[in-house]
């Protein structure tokens, strides 16, 4: 079914500052915890019956001591057996002590190991608008320094667990022995579950504002050093410099705001839990001197306060690693809610296969990026149509559409009204991965990845053999240049490939979209970074690749502009003339202002020369 309708707006899907967060986003992270924790349920589980036993055994050695204190010394009898039975508590504690904090661990690492790779998953499959409208600083600090808060918290949840069970089975035994005792020596447990309440309301916000601080810091770092050369080439190094300075006194801000509060409520945390101890040796006491309790009793009460104290100083730390878990799962759910501007269809429309593939129409299209504020629209109800086989140069000034109508034919954006059709099939109804392998883009800003040239230009065929590879390179004009080098295709180019020259990246990028082998191959500026004296050889090169394959070229350089069968000039998002380069040389005034334009004072002659 044919999607002819106008197309919702699409979002920038832009991520929101803390600033713009409600209390909601405290309750979507706790959510992610609890959807994460389930799917690791039977390991938590697990960890949660190591500290079910770790707990057994070390509630049971302060009972030991009390009886082998009466029973022992008090009544005189044998302290071998409740020595070895001591040690027999103690060491089988500390045997569930140690599985506890393996599984507490693996269980964490699992956890973070599958949301980083959902979230990475999730990145992958978001429109181009969100990439546009998000730094990647941001969307690092996300996936690494948030996920580590998240892990840290979920480390702790068995343990949590393991101490909760202390003091639950700890009471009971309190209560068991002395009640009265009991109620006096945790008295200051309400005030600690109230400074607890309190640290955690207002530690959220500034443990969310300290993370996206960090996150603002990464983005700095991050375009100062994929731009070095930017940097370096303007002599800009002071100014990158303050931008760290501001967003480091800025994250330095945030943490001190949040070390205060941590400096104001910690403390009473760790000191209430201890009150008991002094009413339990006050008032315990007297109730030895009076006989109402044994020496023994006094000394396993007081072990079992002791034991209550670890636990409850813990909250603190229970309360701030959960609040930074929290607000960083707070911003991991933000990304992972973001719905895709771009789906596939339901019942995806496959692609022909048979006859003259290549047919690429546009049909009363209007499109314009996200978010649209002039209302103009780059494209405005522009009608296209290139036969299979045949290739179309597209001329215009900046901001013509040029690129645009690269960018709807794979489907990068969608179109806000009419349709693009490949091959009499609507991009839309065409499942993604499917339109994208018909449809290779080379892009003026060359991308490699830090790997070797064999395996940039086998990207889109990893498992393509070295004659498909040779061959790719020898058609874009690079297998002269590589067979140079020390390593030939084996060669490292490090990072984007910024050991090589502009124009070999570029005949590089020309090589990966041929061995893809696309019914459809845009040009997107492609020769622009290629030496002039080297352009002949790629130009040729070209003329081989283009021949009977549909190919949309981008271009400035009117002898690149030549080897096209047909030229499109557009200006204002519409078609204002059609033609060769060399009828619109003649006849067009518009068309030679914009090659002077992009020529500077160079004037092209008839023949495409300068």
């Amino acid at each position: 079914m044919a999607l002819t309708a106008t197309a919702p707006r699409q979002s920038d899907g832009r991520l929101r500052s803390s600033s713009d967060r409600s209390d909601g986003s405290s309750r979507a992270g706790w959510a992610l915890i609890a959807s994460t924790a389930r799917e690791q349920r039977l390991g938590i589980a697990l960890g949660m019956l190591a500290g079910l036993l770790y707990t057994a055994g070390r509630v049971a050695v302060p009972l030991l001591i009390q009886l082998g204190l009466d029973r022992g010394i008090r009544e005189g009898g044998p302290l071998l057996p409740w020595s070895l039975a001591i040690a027999g508590a103690g060491l089988f504690s500390a045997t569930f002590l140690g599985v506890r904090r393996y599984l507490a661990f693996r269980n964490a690492r699992v956890i973070e190991a599958r949301l980083r790779d959902r979230i990475f998953a999730h990145v992958q499959r978001l429109h181009f608008s969100f990439h546009d409208a998000n730094a990647t600083g941001e969307l690092m600090s996300r996936g690494n320094t948030d996920l580590q808060h998240f892990q840290n918290f979920v480390t702790l949840v068995p343990l949590t667990f393991g101490n909760a069970l202390v003091v639950i089975a700890v009471t009971v035994i309190m209560l068991s022995l002395q009640p009265l005792l009991t109620v006096l020596a945790l008295a200051s447990l309400p005030f600690v579950n109230v400074l607890g309440r309190r640290f955690a309301q207002r530690l959220h916000p500034a443990v969310l504002l300290v993370q996206q601080e960090s996150a603002q810091l990464a983005t700095v770092v991050e375009e100062s050093i994929s731009g070095v050369r930017v940097v370096k080439g303007f002599g800009s190094e002071p100014v990158q410099a303050a931008k760290l300075a501001t967003e480091a006194d800025d994250v330095h801000d945030a943490a001190l705001r949040s070390s205060a509060i941590r400096a104001r409520y910690l403390p009473g945390i760790e000191l209430l839990p201890g009150i008991g101890l002094i009413v339990v040796l006050g008032y315990g006491g007297h109730l030895v001197l009076d006989g109402r309790m044994t020496v023994g009793e006094l000394v396993s009460f007081n072990l079992y306060v002791i034991m209550l104290i670890q636990p409850l100083r813990m909250l603190g730390m229970i309360v701030a690693n959960g609040q930074r878990a929290s607000a960083a799962g707070a911003r991991i759910s933000e990304v992972l809610d973001t719905a895709p501007a771009i789906v596939d269809p339901d019942d995806p429309t496959p692609l022909p296969v048979t006859g003259d593939l290549g047919r690429i129409e546009l049909r009363d299209v209007d499109f314009d990026y996200p978010p649209a504020e002039s209302g103009a629209g780059v494209l405005r109800g522009l009608s296209l149509t290139i036969e299979p086989g045949e290739s179309v140069a597209l001329v215009g000034p900046t901001g013509s559409g040029k690129s645009t109508i690269a960018r709807l034919l794979p489907r990068f954006y969608d179109v806000d009204a009419g349709a693009v059709r490949l091959d009499g099939v609507d991009v839309r109804d065409v499942g993604r991965h499917e339109l994208r392998r018909a449809v290779s883009i080379v892009f003026e800003e060359t991308f490699l990845f830090s790997s070797t040239i064999r395996d940039n230009i086998a990207f889109a065929d990893p498992e393509a053999d070295d004659a498909a590879v040779l061959r790719a390179a020898r058609l874009a004009g690079a297998d002269e240049f590589i067979s140079e080098l020390a390593e030939g295709y084996d060669t490292e180019i490090g990072e984007r490939g910024f050991s090589l020259s502009g124009g070999q990246r570029q005949r590089i990028a020309i090589a990966r979209a041929i061995l893809a082998d696309p019914r459809v191959l845009v040009l997107d500026d492609a020769t622009s970074a290629v030496d002039p004296t080297k352009e002949h050889e790629i130009r040729d090169a070209l003329g081989e690749v283009m021949d009977r394959r549909t190919t949309i070229v981008i271009a400035h350089r009117p002898a690149t502009i030549a080897l096209a069968d047909r030229v499109v000039l557009l200006d204002e998002g519409r078609i204002v003339a059609e033609g060769t380069h060399t009828e619109l040389l003649a006849s067009n005034p518009r068309y030679r202002e914009v090659l002077a334009a992009d020529r500077g004072d160079e004037r092209p002659d008839a023949e495409g020369g300068r």
